[in-house]
């Protein structure tokens, strides 16, 4: 064994002299995956990055007495330096000082030492971790430009086109005083401007929209190299790839980008020229809605999936006959007839109006479980879409054509150099390590974090949890401090929302379907009690990717901050922890407090019997002494996060053996 590490040390060393990214070699057992990723750690830890960014501090003020034209000088020499290939970590440490001093006249902002050791770790290939309110996007724009002087091109991911060309915009003028171009690919631009955008070195974007456009020339250029006169044809017309080449990413929210959406495929299709199976969906819902749920049938919900029992099959047989009979051919082919029953059975059940989708004017749009956002452009394979839209009774759309695929996670990983941000990554660590080889960095706060944490309320049903939840905010309102409410869905954003203007509670709501003014309703989330205007309350669905600080003002931050308080506990720990982090941010202060029942959705997917065992043994509404009841929403929320991570291993699995045996696909 100490040999074979002896081996791979040798091989990762002989990789990285030729400046390009070390792969963790497939088929080590895990003992020698570690020592890869511990030999990739041996620098660019956080002791050594603090050290090298006190070092960059120690710098500015040499840096901060040049004149403009000096300025500009030493960029343009340090900019050569690094596109020849010939920095070493003295010319490192040199240009981050430059970045800084550029974002300081250019932006008025002038990055924290953490901001610095934050930038230092992008730039060795780091996932980092900052908390929210740290300054991501400025530490991101300092290490941009060396990744971008070093690998030619620069891919920027984050989560939306809002937040793309946001950044663009407002990073541009750092750019380009260090003699870089930047551009944000945005969902409405033609090829033209697309072209026009790619060609720039640093290129903002969302996953969907880069993903789709390589793509797209992978089907473009297959078609017209896969001969040479096409090859010929491809050079006289002078075109060529939207995306040329994948050189270095560095990702916005990359825990949610990464492992969230790592695992979902990005479909280039066109639709079919008719519509053939419409009636057929509808057909489908009619027969799933006339089968009783426990005698014919069983979901299991947290694998989504319907189970057709004996009588259900007899039941749907004798359905198919009478169908078949009536003029319907297809419903005499008895396995794909009971595979449409089960879809729908599925819709039904496992997929809810205003949590997965929801009707925006009059047809089916799904909802990002994460996010809260909606996702327009996207749809659900193999019919569940076509039965959704049944179900809901809107128009059934045609099934489309699969032209390419491709999931995130494989694209990702396609670049040779990644790197990415987010307020929580830690707790996806292994993930990070073991599918992208990607080692996390912990930032330290900038200032001592001081928000509260109060103790988790547990309720025996969600009326008692609903009821206890206005009655906080109610006693909050009045105390003059601001409230963030977190709810995991639009439908109970909703229907809290209607609770408090019952209660004569002034609010804001921040969901999919209110989402026009975002920025602005977050900036104000932070108001306290002055003539005139009456503390914020703000109910919104998850704040991940949202983008925009919630800053107090004096009165919010004389009354004690905001205070967050979530509904309900979410599938992984690391997205409570993203909405609980916007209180407290920069030292300031801040409380947060988490509400939950037994009725909870993740109690009866995931610990159903044992939440059943809880309420026979529990008396009272409020049951938040019990450490019995406290544990068992911690172990639903660890079977949840180990099951969503199953379906990420399986999906790596299915990449990893794709890119061996089809490595064209």
């Amino acid at each position: 064994m100490t040999q074979a590490l002896t081996k791979y040390h040798a091989m990762y060393e002989a990789v990285r002299s030729r400046r390009r990214r070390p792969e963790v070699p497939k088929g080590l057992d895990a003992l020698a995956n570690k020592a890869v990723v511990r030999a990739r750690n041996l620098r660019a830890r956080p002791a050594w990055l603090m050290a090298q960014a006190r070092e960059i501090d120690r710098l500015s003020p040499s840096i901060r007495g040049l004149a403009e034209a000096a300025l500009d000088e030493q960029i343009r020499e340090a900019r050569d330096r690094f596109v020849r290939g010939r920095e070493d970590d003295a010319l490192v440490r040199r240009s981050l000082a430059l970045t800084r001093e550029v974002a300081r006249r250019v932006t008025g902002e002038e990055p924290f030492v953490v901001q610095l050791m934050g930038a230092l770790a992008l730039y060795h290939g780091r996932i980092v971790e900052m908390l929210t309110g740290e300054g991501k996007t400025l530490t991101g724009s300092i290490a941009a430009p060396l990744l971008a002087w070093k690998h030619k091109h620069l891919h920027v991911l984050t989560v939306n086109d809002y937040l793309a060309r946001r950044d663009a915009e407002s990073r541009a003028p750092i750019y380009n005083r260090c003699l870089l171009a930047v551009g944000a690919i945005q969902q409405e631009m033609d090829q033209a401007a697309r072209f026009e955008v790619y060609a720039r070195q640093i290129v903002y974007g969302t996953p969907k929209q880069i993903t789709a456009d390589y793509l797209r020339d992978q089907i473009r250029m297959g078609q017209m190299l896969s001969a040479w006169a096409g090859r010929q044809q491809l050079v006289q017309r002078g075109g060529g790839p939207l995306v040329p080449g994948l050189q270095a990413c560095l990702v916005d929210e990359a825990d949610a980008v990464l492992i969230d959406e790592g695992v979902v495929p990005l479909i280039i299709a066109r639709s079919r020229q008719e519509d053939e199976m419409s009636e057929v969906y509808r057909t489908a819902a009619g027969l799933a809605a006339r089968l009783d749920e426990g005698p014919d049938y069983r979901i299991e919900h947290v694998k989504r999936r319907a189970e057709l029992k004996r009588r259900g099959e007899a039941r749907l047989e004798g359905m198919f006959g009478d169908l078949a009979a009536g003029g319907e051919p297809l419903w005499r082919a008895t396995r794909r007839a009971e595979e449409l029953v089960r879809q729908a059975l599925v819709a039904k059940h496992c997929y809810k109006h205003g949590q997965q989708y929801h009707t925006v004017d009059g047809r089916i749009v799904i909802v990002d479980e994460y996010t809260g956002r909606f996702l327009p452009d996207r749809s659900w394979e193999h019919g569940l879409h076509q039965a959704v839209e049944a179900k809901e009774g809107v128009t059934v759309t045609a099934d489309r054509e699969t032209l390419a695929r491709m999931s995130f996670q494989r694209f990702f990983r396609s670049y040779p150099f990644l790197c990415g941000m987010t307020g929580t990554a830690a707790d996806a660590t292994g993930e990070m390590e073991k599918v992208y080889g990607r080692p996390v960095v912990v930032v330290p706060t900038n200032r001592p974090l001081i928000r509260g944490q109060w103790p988790t309320r547990v309720f025996r049903t969600g009326d008692a949890k609903w009821h206890a939840i206005i009655g906080s905010i109610a006693e909050l309102h009045r105390a003059g401090r601001p409230v963030l409410v977190g709810t995991r869905s639009i439908a109970a954003s909703e229907f809290l929302a209607e609770r408090l203007s019952n209660r004569g509670l002034t609010h804001t709501v921040l969901n999919a379907l209110h989402d026009k003014e975002e920025a602005e309703l977050i900036a104000h989330a932070g108001q306290g009690r002055k003539a005139g205007q009456e503390p914020a309350i703000t109910v919104a669905t998850n704040m991940a990717g949202r983008g925009t600080d919630i800053l107090l003002d004096a009165a919010a931050r004389e009354a004690g901050g905001l205070h967050v308080m979530l509904t309900e506990m979410h599938g992984a720990q690391r997205i409570d922890r993203q909405f609980i982090g916007r209180a407290g941010r920069q030292g300031d202060p801040g409380s947060a407090q988490t509400f939950v029942s037994l009725d909870d959705e993740l109690v009866r997917q995931h610990t159903k019997r044992l939440g059943q065992a809880a309420l026979r043994s529990t008396g009272g509404e409020e049951i938040t002494g019990s450490p019995l009841v406290r544990r068992l929403f911690r172990l639903a929320q660890r079977r949840s996060e180990a099951h969503a991570r199953r379906g990420r291993e399986a999906v790596l699995r299915q990449d990893d053996w794709m890119e061996k045996y089809l490595p064209g696909a």
